[in-house]
């Protein structure tokens, strides 16, 4: 079963958050498999305030182990995580339902 997961980071982390970016990015190309979708959320400059991840995984406990091996959340930059259990309906054009 699909997890989304939303996270949103602390305030007054985005040098440290951009200094982890590489790490968090190799750690995310190690998972690539599991990852449906993965992005940035941004505020209306443009600036990222978190994450949301779409990770294919079976259980809530595979779901909350992926996301604190992330090195964002191993930093501690997030002051908010949301795992919240996903339906797919459509994933890159292709129907689910």
């Amino acid at each position: 079963m699909p997890f989304f997961i939303e996270t949103t980071d602390k305030p007054g982390i985005a040098a440290q958050r951009a200094d982890l970016r590489p790490e968090h990015l190799t750690y995310l190309e190690s998972q690539k498999s599991l990852l449906l979708t993965v992005g940035a959320k941004l505020d209306d400059e443009g600036k990222p305030v978190g994450s949301v991840y779409v990770v294919d995984l079976d259980t809530r406990e595979e779901a909350e182990s992926f996301i604190a091996a992330d090195p964002f959340s191993k930093a501690d930059l997030f002051s908010e995580t949301r795992i919240i259990p996903f339906r797919k309906a459509f994933v890159g054009g292709v129907s689910f339902v």
